[in-house]
């Protein structure tokens, strides 16, 4: 167990090398977004794909290998290989994900709802439960989840939504699990994300961008890059005594989204209701 107070919360390794993070899904998206935030922190980022990108910056390591992060059998394996090529991973961010589709219940295929649980709540668990053994036993160690505001609130996406809100609830339960020992397990939520898969939904009119922007304080939908920055916050030493919350990253949207109700939000300068 970590009992030798805060110099024990560094990430640099004691050689003094780059901590080592792993990034599943970080192939495109939030998660190739992050590996770039990473790389800006000081860390070496490790991408892990189920589909490995052909090309990455001169700086990110690429794991060659496809790696399906609900694979039971084979993410011991996995876990295995990586730190005989690349040495103890220091950090974790669970970026694998599928959004869920937004169809009735009734016409909700149970394989689709059994996918998106399968993906954003199972593969998260299971990359924790590997990679996070090393960090115990090694008594250092971060790990953020990408969860989602789905899972805080709710949305016509019956697998996504309570896939997220486990993811939520994971975190938290790991976090007081692997604290005594130097592991620090946080998640954030991002909002409506100006990822491709986003897009694709705003292009096929499944998602209204000016709906969304409306409900969003800040009134822009979030960028990858600034919830990355955000998940290299969490990992690095400036977080050292940051474990166990859940980080919206979402432009105000939770904190906006119910004044719909009210009328929406209020421009500037535009008086209230007397």
């Amino acid at each position: 167990m970590n009992t030798s107070g805060p110099d024990a919360a560094s990430s640099r390794p004691n050689d003094g090398s780059m901590p080592l993070v792993v990034v599943t899904g970080g192939g495109s998206g939030i998660g190739a977004a992050t590996a770039q935030a990473l790389r800006e922190a000081g860390f070496r980022a490790l991408v892990l794909d189920i589909a490995p990108p052909p090309a990455a910056a001169a700086d990110t390591l690429v794991w060659p290998d496809p790696v399906d992060v609900t694979d039971a059998k084979a993410m011991p394996d996995v876990v295995r290989a990586i730190e005989e090529r690349h040495g103890p991973v220091y950090g974790l961010v669970n970026a694998a994900g599928i959004l869920g589709r937004m169809h009735p219940p009734e016409r909700l295929r149970q394989a689709h709802w059994d996918r998106e649980l399968d993906v954003d709540m199972r593969g998260s668990w299971l990359a924790c439960r590997h990679f996070g053994a090393g960090m115990t036993a090694r008594g250092r160690g971060a790990i953020v989840n990408v969860a989602s505001v789905v899972g805080m609130s709710s949305g016509p996406v019956h697998g996504y939504g309570p896939a997220k809100a486990a993811v939520i609830n994971m975190t938290s339960n790991l976090a007081a699990e692997w604290g005594p020992y130097g592991v620090r397990v946080n998640a954030v939520s991002p909002g409506f994300t100006r990822t491709p898969a986003l897009e694709m939904g705003i292009d096929n009119g499944a998602l209204d961008a000016e709906a969304l922007r409306g409900c969003t304080p800040l009134g822009r939908l979030v960028e990858p890059i600034e919830v990355g920055r955000v998940i290299a916050w969490l990992i690095g030493d400036g977080a050292a005594a940051v474990s166990g919350i859940n980080l919206p990253v979402d432009g105000g949207f939770m904190a906006g989204v119910f004044w719909q109700a009210y009328g929406g939000l209020r421009g500037p300068g535009e008086p209230g209701q007397v």
